[in-house]
């Protein structure tokens, strides 16, 4: 079996403890002792935890399925919305609904997480608006979503009301949160 390298344990483990810690909350040494190597050897391959944490923010946005929006087969564009949230929905569930969404714990400390992880937070969450924005539009023009905003407004809106659940869901424990909330919006585009 190939030895996994320290870099890789590192943001195989800081991604976790970022979540359940918060970027302010998380040290080096926590990190470094979730992932099992010495503290001194975090400085051989990141120059600071903001470095870190803007990769941690750029993994999870990467590994981020948009597949039921990317092919909608013979799914409306609403269902197709709903499904992709749903399974974002699943995602923060099998890490712990209290813990929430690691995208949103970033985006809350952006302010004291530095420009290097705005950075990848912005970027992340516009990719994501895009994503949505895209088959809003597409429901638009098959008649199916009837709100005359801007898809790029709508998408936001959409995401805002996802994320929004998500957290009143890590502080209650409530794992339904996040798709009440997305239902309730969903139904702003099609009434």
């Amino acid at each position: 079996m190939p030895q996994v390298s320290v870099k890789a344990k590192l943001i195989e483990h800081a991604e976790n403890v970022f979540r359940r810690q918060g970027f302010s909350g998380a040290s080096v040494q926590d990190i470094t002792n979730a992932a099992g190597v010495p503290k001194g050897s975090f400085y051989n391959h990141f120059k600071s935890k903001q470095e870190l944490a803007a990769e941690i923010v750029r993994r999870y946005s990467g590994a981020t399925d948009f597949s039921m929006l990317e092919d909608r087969g013979d799914r409306t564009a609403v269902e197709s919305l709903r499904a992709h949230f749903a399974n974002q929905a699943e995602r923060t569930r099998s890490t712990g609904v209290e813990f929430g969404c690691l995208l949103v714990t970033m985006a809350s400390e952006t302010p004291s997480a530095g420009p290097e992880v705005g950075s990848a937070v912005h970027g992340s969450i516009t990719a994501w608006i895009d994503a949505v924005a895209g088959v809003i539009e597409q429901g638009r023009e098959a008649g199916e979503i009837r709100s005359r905003e801007p898809a790029r407004d709508l998408a936001a809106f959409l995401i805002d009301a996802f994320e929004g659940g998500a957290l009143r869901g890590k502080a209650t424990g409530d794992p339904t949160a996040s798709m009440r909330s997305l239902d309730l919006a969903l139904s702003v585009l099609t009434g």
